[in-house]
């Protein structure tokens, strides 16, 4: 398996931890986002993910792309360390979970909105700071409402074993300290995020340990 990815990324995050998780071994290919305009836009890169984002899974002659979408590959043909629950309603909280933090709270705080933002809209640099932390605001603020009630919360945010919804849940937080955002507020995430950092796979995936961590 080669996975193709950026070390700051948060979707190729979530893949590492996962693959992590399962111990499963891999290439680490890197796509620098910023690099001569932006290393997901040469040909070689595009004819392999159209939508030119990281991270790319390469597995078997195949090149899939999302990040979910491959942590539910790794789960179907690789099933052992599962990510996601045997029973219905447990696997469909740990969805519920995984997609606010994936489609709901990073696609509106990603590198390619940014900059449009401060490019075509002309955002001021404080202008693109109250947007980032209005919209991690809200999206984590729910989160913790969420969490905090939930009856199947336990050392994670779904029982206590580490799921998909973990593996999004560290790389959001890690984004939302990258913006300067206050994490206090939020106790019940920050003491998930807590166990899931005692855990080698979740250390090792830190984009601090990549090979093209700036």
């Amino acid at each position: 398996m080669v996975l193709h990815n950026y070390f700051r990324s948060s979707s190729a995050y979530r893949v590492r931890i996962a693959l992590g998780l399962k111990g499963l071994p891999y290439e680490y290919l890197s796509v620098h986002l910023n690099r001569d305009g932006g290393e997901q836009f040469k040909p070689a890169y595009s004819a392999r993910n159209p939508q030119q984002l990281v991270p790319t899974l390469s597995d078997g002659g195949a090149d899939i792309g999302q990040s979910l979408a491959i942590i539910e590959y790794l789960d179907e043909t690789r099933p052992a360390a599962p990510l996601l629950p045997p029973a219905p309603l447990a696997r469909a909280r740990v969805r519920s979970l995984s997609l606010a933090m994936a489609c709901d709270i990073h696609p509106l705080n990603n590198l390619r909105v940014l900059k449009y933002l401060s490019g075509p809209l002309g955002a001021s640099e404080e202008g693109k700071a109250a947007w980032i932390s209005h919209w991690h605001g809200v999206g984590l603020a729910a989160l913790e409402a969420d969490l905090r009630r939930d009856p199947q919360r336990g050392r994670y945010c779904v029982g206590d074993t580490p799921t998909m919804a973990d593996c999004c849940l560290v790389p959001q937080l890690f984004a939302a300290r990258r913006f300067g955002m206050d994490l206090a507020p939020f106790p019940t995430l920050l003491a998930i995020e807590a166990a899931c950092l005692e855990l080698p796979a979740f250390q090792l995936a830190h984009p601090s340990r990549q090979p093209d961590s700036e």
